[in-house]
Formats: C-alpha cells, sequence, structure tokens
C-alpha cells in the first residue's frame, strides 16, 4: 500500500456522496482521475485489505431487524459450519473469535419475526447452539480506522 492507498481508505471512512457520479469528487479531492481510484479501490477488494465496500443500511429504519449471534463450532469442522452460516443471504458479517463462543456474525432480515426463523434453520443445518444477542440500545460513534 502507498500513500494514495492510504488516503483512499481514510477517506472512503467519511462516505461517498449520492450523485449521479459520486467517484468524480472523490477522486478530484484525492488528486487522481477517476478510473484511477476506481482501479484502485478493485485492487485493495482483491488483495483482501479491503473486505467489503457497499452502502450500509439501518435495517431497522426500513421496517427490518438485525441481531448479533453467536455459535460455538468444533475446529475440526469450523469450515462446514462457516459455509453454512454464510450461506444465508440474511448473514451480513461472519468472524472467527478466540472464545469458547467462536463464531460470531450479524444477522439483517427484512422483518423482525425473521429473525428467530433464520437462527433455527441455523441451529438445526449445523447442529450448534446458536446464541442471540439482540441490540438492546443504539449509540452512533464515528471509527475511523488509520492505516498505519
Amino acid at each position: 500500500m502507498d500513500d494514495l492507498d492510504r488516503g483512499i481508505i481514510d477517506r472512503l471512512q467519511r462516505g461517498i456522496a449520492v450523485c449521479e457520479q459520486p467517484f468524480a469528487p472523490f477522486a478530484l479531492e484525492l488528486g487522481v482521475g477517476e478510473e484511477e481510484l476506481l482501479e484502485r479501490i478493485r485492487r485493495l477488494l482483491e488483495e483482501g485489505v479491503l473486505t467489503r465496500f457497499g452502502p450500509m443500511f439501518n435495517a431497522d429504519a426500513f421496517g427490518g431487524a438485525f441481531t448479533l449471534a453467536a455459535l460455538s463450532a468444533p475446529e475440526a469442522d469450523f469450515e462446514r459450519i462457516t459455509a453454512l452460516v454464510n450461506a444465508h443471504p440474511e448473514v451480513a458479517h461472519n468472524y472467527r473469535r478466540e472464545h469458547a463462543l467462536n463464531m460470531w456474525f450479524v444477522l439483517a432480515t427484512e422483518r423482525p419475526e425473521e429473525i428467530a426463523s433464520v437462527l433455527e434453520a441455523i441451529e438445526r443445518e449445523t447442529g450448534c447452539e446458536v446464541f442471540d444477542f439482540p441490540k438492546l440500545d443504539e449509540y452512533f460513534i464515528e471509527l475511523q480506522l488509520v492505516p498505519h
């Protein structure tokens, strides 16, 4: 990664304008052409430096719901269980953790009542008990990660 890549990552964290050509002002701000900016974003995604690039929606505001869930996957079966969990389109993120509950994932559904049915399906398919950690309160913290 060079300084421009770092600048792109830093700038992406502050959002992109919703307009006909959202990358044009972003590229101008960084002093590069729009095509170079897009190519660098593609490369950062391909290299795994960026794992996701897209809008973030508040499911609650659209009448949907989201929850944090976790399970304990046996190490020998971790990859198979990961594939089963990730096969659900409602799974937004999935992370391995060093903990008794070693797989944590976020579900986002169109309707709140769908959360329970997706969690039940994941339990049935994986054979693992799934723990649901629904949101109780919401706080907005503007987190910006600075590459070093």
